[in-house]
């Protein structure tokens, strides 16, 4: 299977009339949460000719506001994540298609396609990448392990210390926030309807909400951290992961941000950094057990910093613009939860890290599901039916 993107200039016409509501079908949607694939989803549905309203109390401003925008399923993966993967890339494969669906209704999301580079700082950190760059290949994937002279010629600015690295050249990078802006744009566009209520019960056929009198034909659950509070299939198995982000923008007389993603593994601990627009830089990629807080701690400031100025040196004398926190909705194995839960409820929810990356291929096999359709075969590994014994814990 190919890591390159291939083109769906075709895609979104074909797309509209395979999931078109047939006639006597159900066709009046809730979609309870607006992260990234709430608001995928309604857009896509929308746009297909459903009714859609969205519940959600601060619509785009959840775990997909503070993420990072890579795309990136290749340098992800891990042995033993082969469905992960698997899904992973056909989605990847969806997005070149996708942004430009969203740029023709009218805003451009900011999709990037330079590719990744995984530097590793230490022999240590090197002789894991060679696992996983053995891992990759044996899958027949496209990464190209290069030395530390190499590497720092890819990308000027990485420090001396950085011992080697893989470059990924398939990989993608979008901008989260213009995401996030175009999606709910273009699903108002389509006459989705928003409503900022904080869904509290969800049961076949019917949100209660403060206004508990709206009914409607078919729900979908995309409440990220919150699923597991809010069925009683997901208790248990949907739960917060906490990660910090810094927004830090270049000045006048510092490097500019590295042109490509620079995923980094410093004495075992990950960092990212991933360039925007303007001169900024988004590095994230804490992660830790915390509940529901979403506070930002010195501590995560600190790590952040200091594994990214040991790879990037030049972030140093970066202007810090923004610290935030978002919780990731973790599931046991990685994989998120997409399909019908017993009482008939649509479940997209649960897609950790990956949510932005998963955008494409949740609202295109919900939009199956709407449509009457089985769940697609790329996603079955995903179904919420499968068993504890299936998922890893």
């Amino acid at each position: 299977m190919s890591d390159k993107p291939v083109d769906h200039r075709d895609a979104p016409a074909k797309a509209e009339r395979s999931n078109a509501p047939a006639e006597g079908a159900r066709t009046s949607l809730a979609v309870v949460g607006a992260g990234v694939i709430g608001l995928a989803v309604a857009w896509r549905a929308a746009a297909a000719g459903y009714r859609v309203t969205v519940i959600d109390p601060a619509p785009g401003r959840g775990a997909s506001w503070v993420a990072g925008g890579m795309l990136a399923p290749v340098t992800e993966a891990w042995p033993g994540e082969e469905d992960v993967l698997q899904l992973g890339e056909e989605s990847l494969r969806r997005w070149p298609g996708f942004a430009e669906d969203l740029h023709a209704e009218g805003v451009d999301p900011g999709l990037s396609r330079s590719g990744t580079l995984v530097a590793a700082f230490d022999r240590a950190d090197a002789e894991q990448l060679d696992v996983l760059a053995r891992y990759l290949r044996g899958l027949g994937r496209e990464v190209a392990p290069v030395g530390g002279r190499e590497i720092r010629r890819a990308e000027q600015g990485l420090s001396g210390a950085v011992h080697g690295g893989l470059l990924v050249p398939g990989d993608l990078a979008v901008d989260n926030r213009k995401l996030l802006d175009a999606l709910r744009a273009a699903a108002l566009r389509h006459g989705a309807a928003f409503v900022a209520e904080q869904a509290v019960t969800v049961e076949p056929d019917l949100v209660r909400t403060h206004s508990a009198e709206r009914g409607f034909d078919t729900v979908l659950l995309a409440a990220g951290a919150w699923s597991a509070r809010l069925h009683p299939e997901l208790a248990g198995r949907v739960r917060p992961l906490k990660g910090e982000i810094l927004r830090l923008r270049a000045r006048r007389h510092t490097l500019p941000p590295p042109r490509r993603t620079v995923r980094a593994v410093v004495e075992g601990r990950p960092v990212y950094l991933v360039p925007r627009d303007g001169g900024e830089l988004v590095l994230g990629a804490t992660q830790y057990e915390a509940g529901f807080d979403s506070t930002v701690t010195a501590r995560g400031v600190r790590e952040l910093l200091e594994g990214a100025e040991r790879v990037f040196p030049a972030v140093a004398e970066y202007e810090l613009v923004e610290t935030a926190a978002g919780l990731r909705a973790a599931s046991a194995d990685n994989l998120p939860y997409l399909g019908v839960l017993g009482d008939g409820v649509l479940a997209a929810t649960g897609h950790h890290r990956n949510g932005l990356l998963l955008a494409p291929v949740t609202a295109d096999a919900v939009l199956a599901l709407l449509a009457g359709r089985p769940l697609p075969p790329h996603a079955e590994a995903a179904r919420p039916s499968r068993t504890g014994s299936e998922e890893r814990v």
